[in-house]
């Protein structure tokens, strides 16, 4: 739901690490991406599931992000 706000506020869900509206959120969408990119591996130590890949697609969840987001911090992402 967090997420999904977001996106409605931002159109994007290139969440910061350290956003200060909601500080859990950036670290929740980072394990996603993580979890996602372990999930294709077919390690059984992911937990991503396949209905939680359906949901997040739904709402345009970028699965890879480029380092250009990490160098210029939150003021780059809210300026999209």
């Amino acid at each position: 739901e967090e997420l999904v706000n977001f996106v409605k506020e931002f159109g994007h869900t290139r969440v910061p690490s350290k956003f200060p509206q909601i500080p859990s959120l950036g670290g929740w969408v980072d394990r996603q991406r993580q979890s996602y990119k372990i999930y294709l591996k077919d390690d059984s130590s992911s937990s991503m599931t396949a209905d939680r890949i359906l949901l997040l697609n739904k709402i345009g969840f970028e699965w890879v992000l480029r380092k250009l987001y990490d160098k210029f911090g939150m003021e780059y992402l809210l300026a999209c």
